[in-house]
């Protein structure tokens, strides 16, 4: 077994942080991230208000804190929505004969000819801004990766030994393919969702900075970025930290994706 290089545990670590911050906010400040006090706007880093206030006088620490939430829903909501809709066409392209596959084929091919931003905004447009709307929007972006994956792993195993020993037992295609062909096609496919949740993670972020995400005063780190960078001349602070915290975020996340994806490729050969 391979181990963890000091590089991963970092990520690890930083995973397991950004988690925390999202599932229990409490743990890691106990100021109010909407609170405004005007008497202390633009306060620089230091002690009381460690990473500085924004331009109502806000912690920017407890907005950064609580700005985690919606910042991972948004990534992980439509990571795992376009991996079940993207597991669910990718089987029936692969099994369900050549006219269900031209016709799954060719409606990919529509979704990813459409610009993604273009194709979030119509989705916004339906639905209205938010984080949900959001979700929905960029699952369909990730959709198209995730069902060509599951299909090209579905063809291949469904010539693999023990899928035609299931089959001579008498099994049905549905149990077989349930019980055996999705569970060993999911790693490729678990690989790709966590390369993608960092990509997700921006795309989010950057519907949050153009007013499509999560609505105010609810903290976002997209949202943050867009507020600040018009006191840029005033304080740097207010959008230094959401973006480092973006960066570290995404680059966490992003590390062990790769090496997932380069474990499981060592697997298979």
């Amino acid at each position: 077994m391979r181990k963890l290089k000091p590089g991963l545990w970092l990520a690890v670590a930083g995973l397991v942080i950004l988690a925390g911050m999202a599932a229990v906010p409490g743990l890691f400040t106990t100021a109010d991230p909407d609170a405004a006090d005007l008497s202390a706007t633009f306060t620089p880093p230091g002690p009381g208000h460690w990473l500085g206030t924004d331009e109502n006088g806000r912690d920017l620490w407890a907005r950064i804190v609580y700005g985690a939430r919606p910042s991972l829903l948004i990534g992980a909501g439509s990571v795992a929505l376009a991996l079940l809709a993207g597991t669910v066409i990718g089987v029936a392209s692969a099994q369900l004969g050549r006219v269900t596959d031209q016709v799954l084929g060719r409606s990919l091919e529509v979704l990813l000819s459409v610009p993604w931003l273009l194709l979030v905004f119509l989705v916004v447009a339906v639905l209205g801004p938010g984080a949900f709307p959001a979700m929905v929007g960029l699952s369909l972006v990730g959709l198209p990766g995730f069902a060509r994956v599951v299909r090209a792993e579905v063809l291949r195993l469904r010539a693999a030994p023990f899928v035609e020993a299931a089959h001579g037992f008498g099994w049905t295609r549905a149990r077989v393919v349930l019980r055996h062909v999705v569970p060993n096609a999911l790693g490729p496919v678990l690989a790709l969702a966590t390369v993608s949740l960092g990509a997700m993670i921006v795309a989010g972020s950057s519907l949050g900075f153009v007013g499509l995400g999560p609505r105010p005063p609810t903290a976002e780190w997209g949202a943050m970025l867009a507020t600040s960078r018009r006191t840029l001349s005033v304080a740097w602070w207010p959008a230094a930290f959401p973006g480092l915290a973006l960066t570290l975020a995404v680059l966490a996340i992003t590390t062990l994706g790769q090496d997932l994806q380069r474990r499981i490729a060592g697997r298979s050969r």
